[in-house]
């Protein structure tokens, strides 16, 4: 059976490269298509598939502004030539989900989410300047009539979480089943030797909301460690105290032993499922992050006055204060978490069952597509 995997753009190793990653695992046949391919950023698994680009490759400092081509973004995918290919699955949170398939072959969407910059996070990303949303607007109201049309190009959706898969019915009105995202449980793994820190990892873009955990840290003064790369560094290295560590980016068995050793994670942002919390888990690490998106479905909250084998401190506004106010909850409580308790939670969400039911899901819908054939 030929395969082929799209997937919206390959400059880094986030949560959706770790999925990528898996489904080159099982299907080590497959081709990749993508906007954008920078080698000396993605796995060596990855790296390894025969890759295809858009023109949007040669386009000047693709890299670094790529989000400035969003408009074109729609064309790119669309141009992709997939004849030939016996199933197409497109792990999509931008434009992936609308390459055109042929009639003769399913179509299969692994959904992260609905395309985050022109549904949910306009101005975190492009400001809040209004002749910025005059000039723009025409353009977004265009992308989200493409991401509407498109997504009828799928033949089956799987979101990554309860949160995706209500916005892929109310955006697109079509049902999602969910399959959490795989993490890699043998090599995340627990240690000895707890350290007096705390961590973030995080891209280091607006909705991430590193900022509010820089402000909170400033205040507490205990010392935090961000591990991470992206646009706004600059600004966020001005903001922060000498309490605040920024390490940039990091391999694999650094990032592991930084889990290790932290006291906890530290996660401020929406997520619509987030590995790095299941990550730092696996590795008997808890959790101190916004109470909304994937964290309702991934962790298990302290609960005031009570015992409730927790693996996360949980807060419900995006505020330094209700952060402030969760670390100091979690310094009052930090003994009531036991890192086996811990690992066991992230054991949910082991690369094994992701795989199996990649599996299944697709075995499904070829069989289904065969039969209106």
């Amino acid at each position: 059976m030929r395969v082929a995997l799209v997937h919206d753009w390959l400059n880094g190793m986030r949560g959706g490269e770790k999925v990528l990653e898996v489904l080159c695992e099982l299907y080590p046949e497959a081709e990749i298509f993508t906007l954008i391919l920078d080698r000396a950023k993605v796995s060596a698994r990855i790296g390894e598939m025969e890759i295809h680009t858009s023109f949007l490759q040669h386009f000047p400092q693709i890299f670094r502004r790529y989000r400035s081509y969003l408009p074109l973004f729609p064309l790119a995918v669309e141009r992709f030539d997939l004849k030939g290919y016996d199933l197409v699955i497109s792990t999509s949170h931008a434009v992936a989900k609308g390459a055109r398939t042929p009639d003769s072959c399913p179509h299969i969407c692994y959904c992260f989410t609905p395309m985050r910059y022109i549904w949910y996070f306009y101005g975190e990303y492009f400001g809040q300047s209004p002749l910025k949303k005059i000039l723009l607007g025409p353009i977004f109201t265009y992308l989200r009539w493409w991401d509407v049309v498109s997504s009828r190009r799928v033949d089956r959706f799987y979101a990554i979480s309860k949160n995706v898969a209500r916005r892929v019915a109310q955006l697109y009105n079509k049902h999602a089943e969910i399959i959490y995202p795989p993490v890699n449980t043998d090599f995340f793994v627990p240690a000895e030797g707890v350290e007096d820190f705390f961590l973030m990892v995080s891209a280091l873009v607006p909705y991430k909301r590193v900022d509010l955990a820089i402000t909170a840290f400033n205040r507490l003064g205990l010392p935090l460690k961000i591990i991470g790369t992206g646009p706004l560094a600059g600004r966020l290295k001005k903001a922060a105290g000498k309490n605040i560590r920024f390490l940039g980016w990091q391999d694999n068995e650094s990032l592991r032993s930084h889990y290790q050793r932290c006291r906890a994670l530290i996660f401020p942002g929406v997520e619509d499922f987030g590995i790095v919390p299941v990550e730092a888990m696996a590795c008997g690490r808890p959790i101190i992050g916004l109470g909304q998106g994937g964290l309702l479905e991934s962790t298990v909250p302290l609960r005031k006055g009570r015992k409730s084998d927790p693996t996360a401190v949980l807060f419900y506004e995006q505020r330094p204060e209700a952060l402030i106010e969760a670390v100091n909850l979690f310094l009052d409580r930090e003994s009531e978490f036991d890192k086996e308790v811990i690992r066991e939670q992230s054991l949910k969400f082991d690369r094994s069952i992701f795989k199996r039911n990649i599996q299944d899901a697709v075995k499904k819908c070829v069989e289904e597509y065969s039969k209106r054939i």
